[in-house]
């Protein structure tokens, strides 16, 4: 991928454009996933949550997405999502019914992989901004290729958008 000259950051993605560059991102997720075989064809939702800036308690908001309707807030610590933004460790889930808490959004999800989305802010201070989350109507969904390419995502994300 190109960089531009001014910016330093990809080209495919305009730096100031959060909510254009992750509904893009959504939508290339999906349409990745659904041309793969099984179990990948199978997945039911792909998006991001973002920081809720505005709230005291911390929560994540829903941002751009393909799939169902969703739901619209989820706080820290909640669910697979809110384990994710809490831990700022990627959760991949291969069994949504054995994950303690797991909020069921679309009862089809039986499994889930979310990847938080962070900022260096300082020389060691990391800040979440949103979580990338895809869920699949079928049980083991995602394996560690998924984790590693979709945490690479989750890097040019971060690098890419005006957060």
């Amino acid at each position: 991928m190109r960089m531009s000259r001014s910016s330093g950051k990809p080209r495919a993605y305009l730096p100031d454009s959060v909510t254009g560059n992750l509904s893009n991102a959504a939508s290339l997720l999906w349409h990745a996933y659904k041309s793969l075989g099984s179990p990948s064809k199978d997945v039911n939702w792909a998006g991001f949550y973002v920081l809720d800036k505005s709230s005291q308690d911390p929560q994540l908001v829903l941002g751009p997405f393909q799939g169902k309707v969703a739901c619209q807030t989820i706080k820290f610590g909640k669910g697979v999502c809110g384990a994710a933004a809490t831990t700022q460790e990627t959760q991949l889930v291969r069994d949504v019914d054995k994950f303690p808490g797991h909020i069921a959004c679309d009862g089809d999800s039986k499994s889930e992989i979310v990847v938080p989305i962070v900022v260096t802010q300082g020389d060691a201070f990391k800040k979440l901004v949103a979580i990338i989350d895809i869920d699949c109507a079928e049980l083991n969904g995602f394996d560690e290729v998924d984790k590693a390419h979709l945490e690479e995502l989750a890097v040019l994300l971060a690098k890419s958008c005006d957060w």
